[in-house]
């Protein structure tokens, strides 16, 4: 029997290839709901395609004209933020993918765990505002929660036969970005579409200009502290320009397992939907081992690139620390695109936020969107005076 999918971002980068592996299968997923932001044009497209029965639009406007539009067709159509629960809570769902970016997928997967429904989690700033939170709930509801990032999925991949009791450290990857060879003052000048060319990846922009700055490696790094239960101390990261090891365990006796494979975000997706099984590959692209010798492994620059740091001190200090810097760096990054702040501005608007909060620790989730909500107002005020 096919399993249902709630398919959360749709039309982003995480939903389209997502779409790809399914369409790959077809006879083994059924697309229950989709949910995407603005685009309502790929959205019509993708509902006509996959037959849905749910479609939900986040901005509100844009919802009621593909409702309008789409008039008596067989889809059930809500629009606006609140309503993204809507598509993860229908009785015929049984796994939803969060590919939707930013903290907007904290909700709607929480109201997806709470419904007993498994979780494919491309959205990692879910955890990082509310880790313990959402692993609290998978515990409790008893539903199982894989990880969609390449990084993360590595390391699940490698942990597979092995006791966490036995891992030294997690080695997350990197892949430095578009502008590791450069100088801080170079760095001051870089433009919105240099941002934007990732050397090796096809991601959505927010996390294009994250990896540019090293802050999406700092998030994973909180990331992976509560997928793995590992201590901060125990999560390193590492430069891989070729970014062809997408991250590796390292065990007490020495050992080091990684996985390998071109850089193509359908595996990681496939895994999570596959797991605990392996299929046919979904794509051509195959890893040609000939290309191993050329692998080469830097040390992070933090002081050239200190996102990474901020999301280590804030990832330490715990509580409602790093809500507020996942939410100062959306809405610097935001500004960033609008060409409203230059590059380096982004992490420098995030220590001054961080360094405004008092933190409260084991927050509930109200105070973690309290926390979010007041970060962002508190940096948009701050951007406002630095034009």
């Amino acid at each position: 029997m096919a399993t249902g999918i709630a398919l959360l971002g749709s039309t982003g980068s995480i939903g389209r290839q997502t779409l790809a592996v399914i369409d790959f299968f077809p006879e083994k997923f059924k697309i229950i709901s989709l949910a995407a932001g603005k685009n309502i044009e790929l959205l019509e497209e993708q509902i006509i395609k996959y037959k849905p029965k749910i479609a939900i639009v986040a901005d509100r406007e844009k919802g009621n004209h593909l409702k309008n539009k789409l008039g008596n067709y067989p889809v059930q159509i809500f629009s606006g933020q609140d309503q993204l629960h809507q598509g993860v809570v229908a009785e015929e769902v049984e796994t939803v993918i969060t590919g939707l970016s930013g903290v907007a997928g904290l909700l709607p997967t929480l109201k997806a765990i709470e419904a007993g429904k498994n979780i494919a989690l491309a959205n990692k700033e879910t955890l990082v505002a509310a880790g313990e939170l959402v692993m609290n709930a998978v515990e409790k509801y008893a539903v199982n929660l894989l990880p969609v990032d390449s990084e993360h999925s590595a390391i699940f991949q490698c942990l597979q036969g092995n006791r966490m009791e036995d891992v030294r450290n997690i080695i997350l990857t990197a892949s430095g970005g578009p502008f590791r060879s450069l100088t801080a003052d170079q760095l001051k000048n870089v433009s919105v579409e240099q941002s934007l060319k990732h050397p090796n990846w096809e991601m959505g922009r927010k996390i294009t200009v994250d990896s540019a700055t090293m802050m999406n490696k700092g998030l994973e790094v909180i990331e992976a502290k509560h997928l793995f239960k590992v201590d901060f101390d125990r999560i390193k990261v590492v430069i891989h320009p070729e970014s062809i090891i997408h991250s590796m365990v390292e065990y007490i006796d020495g050992s080091i397992m990684a996985q390998m494979a071109p850089p193509n975000m359908q595996l990681p997706i496939q895994y999570a939907l596959s797991y605990p099984e392996r299929w046919q590959c979904s794509y051509e692209e195959r890893l040609n081992p000939k290309i191993l010798v050329g692998l080469t492994f830097e040390e992070p620059n933090t002081e050239l690139f200190p996102a990474l740091d901020l999301a280590y001190r804030a990832g330490k200090t715990g509580g409602t620390m790093p809500a507020v810097l996942n939410a100062a760096n959306e809405v610097a990054v935001a500004s960033f695109l609008d060409r409203r702040i230059g590059f380096t501005d982004i992490w420098r608007v995030v220590e001054t936020a961080m360094s405004q909060h008092s933190v409260i620790y084991n927050p509930s989730l109200e105070a973690i969107l309290e926390a979010d909500a007041t970060a962002r107002d508190n940096v948009s005020a701050l951007i406002g005076k630095m034009r």
